[in-house]
């Protein structure tokens, strides 16, 4: 029989676990994609009212235009597009996004093609070019709307002639295994592509353009969220070459990547269209959720359960290990010396992790924040959960995991070895075998990782 402590202990690490849950489901719904548009998109008489931070940011009179035509990419577009479908029932002349397999939702006026995320399918490929040449199609009186999320870099692949859609996937999974970051992998993906970093604003100049963008990225760069379709491009050739140099990935890319890349360098292909080109003077680029509001959220809910709570950052990037370290100590303190919060202590913080991998095995960067967090906690009274807002963790069907003082121990009393799953980059399956994966299914958002620490 459990001693009252003991007792005492395991129904705070179970309140713990439900809370984490409910402050996690907080965070998600402050970022949802329809509520995000509609917060920010209004129609009065003939006027498109855009609003930023509860003020009129631009208006648009819809008699000055032929069309309205929808396009968009990303794991949170479709119900972004369902959102403009409600504001514009009837004045929609054609749409076409691309989503992630199983990220839908019922449209009546605007196509929806499914692909794959994050290594890209045909199925993208045909997504990208349906969207270009229905941008190529448009005119000056023409109003485009483009939704744009988190995913849309994989779901709108366009790449050169000269490169295949295979080799364009052989890269992006290098650079995902290379530990390289979100900034870093865009950059080198818009210098292989015929519509990211700006060449779709090029595709449907000179007609009007509304981009409205959930942002998946730190520091919400708008030229690097789905590598910025409509954004000016702040990179180039020769970065592209750095960034692959600097991962030492030019001798493992496939043939065709490093010479284009290396010509492009050279001069010898067009760059990405820069700030003041003009045709970005008839765009209107608006990011209308982040990591931030998602955060706040979540932080208004841990108090509204009764903990002291505070946001670290959510601009968190860098090898995921490390980060749990850092987190875990931050818990740590609170335990030696009630810094920086007092307990019941609720830290929360966002961003997106890297995770260089070197083993064979399933997981995601934030399954691999909570493997490293145990081994840092184990011992300790005290949780901590990395979860994606999108609903998946890498390839898996997890969002995240959850971690407590005792995971390391219950594992090791199921025969399991968390030296051998970390070193193989398994945290699915080590979550799976003790209960411990957080699965919410598609979120149909995407706003980065959110992570949470208490400690009772």
């Amino acid at each position: 029989m459990k001693g009252m402590s003991q007792q005492k202990e395991d129904e705070e690490m179970k309140k713990a676990r439900d809370d984490v849950r409910a402050i996690y489901t907080a965070a998600i719904t402050s970022v949802n994609p329809e509520e995000a548009i509609k917060k920010h998109v209004s129609l009065k008489g003939d006027t498109l009212i855009l609003s930023s931070k509860g003020e009129t940011l631009q208006e648009f009179n819809l008699k000055e235009y032929k069309n309205i035509i929808v396009v968009g990419s990303g794991k949170a577009t479709a119900p972004m597009a369902r959102a403009i479908e409600d504001i514009l029932p009837e004045r929609i002349s054609r749409g076409l996004i691309t989503v992630k397999y199983g990220y839908l939702e019922n449209l009546s006026r605007i196509e929806t093609i499914e692909a794959s995320h994050p290594i890209p399918d045909s199925n993208g490929v045909t997504g990208a070019k349906r969207i270009a040449d229905l941008l190529s199609e448009s005119d000056r009186d023409d109003l485009i709307i483009s939704l744009i999320s988190g995913g849309g870099s994989a779901l709108l692949p366009l790449p050169p002639e000269s490169i295949t859609l295979e080799e364009k996937g052989q890269t992006t999974d290098l650079l995902l295994k290379s530990g390289a970051t979100i900034h870093e992998l865009n950059a080198v993906r818009k210098h292989l592509s015929r519509v990211k970093g700006g060449h779709l604003a090029r595709a449907a100049y000179p007609a009007t353009v509304i981009n409205l963008m959930i942002s998946d990225v730190v520091g919400d760069s708008m030229d690097v969220i789905a590598s910025g379709p409509f954004v000016p491009d702040r990179s180039t050739f020769r970065n592209a070459l750095e960034i692959l140099r600097r991962y030492e990935l030019l001798k493992k890319m496939p043939g065709s990547v490093r010479r284009y890349i290396e010509q492009g360098a050279e001069g010898t292909h067009d760059e990405t269209p820069k700030d003041g080109d003009p045709i970005f003077e008839r765009v209107t680029n608006l990011i209308i959720a982040s990591n931030i509001i998602a955060l706040t959220a979540a932080q208004a809910e841990a108090e509204k359960r009764g903990y002291n709570s505070l946001i670290l950052s959510s601009l968190f990037e860098g090898e995921t290990r490390d980060i749990a370290f850092f987190h875990s100590a931050i818990a740590k303190e609170i335990l030696a010396s009630s810094h920086p919060v007092e307990q019941p202590a609720c830290i929360i913080s966002g961003g997106e992790t890297t995770v260089t991998v070197t083993g064979d095995g399933l997981g995601g960067r934030n399954m691999e924040f909570a493997m490293h967090a145990a081994v840092f906690i184990e011992g300790y009274d005290m949780l901590m959960a990395s979860i994606g807002t999108d609903g998946t963790d890498g390839p898996t069907d997890a969002a995240g995991a959850i971690a407590d003082g005792a995971t390391i121990s219950e594992a090791l009393k199921r025969g399991l070895d968390p030296a051998e799953y970390i070193k193989n980059n398994d945290s699915y399956h080590f979550f799976k075998e003790i209960d411990d994966l957080i699965i919410t299914g598609p979120t149909n958002t995407n706003v980065m990782d959110i992570r949470i620490l208490i400690v009772p």
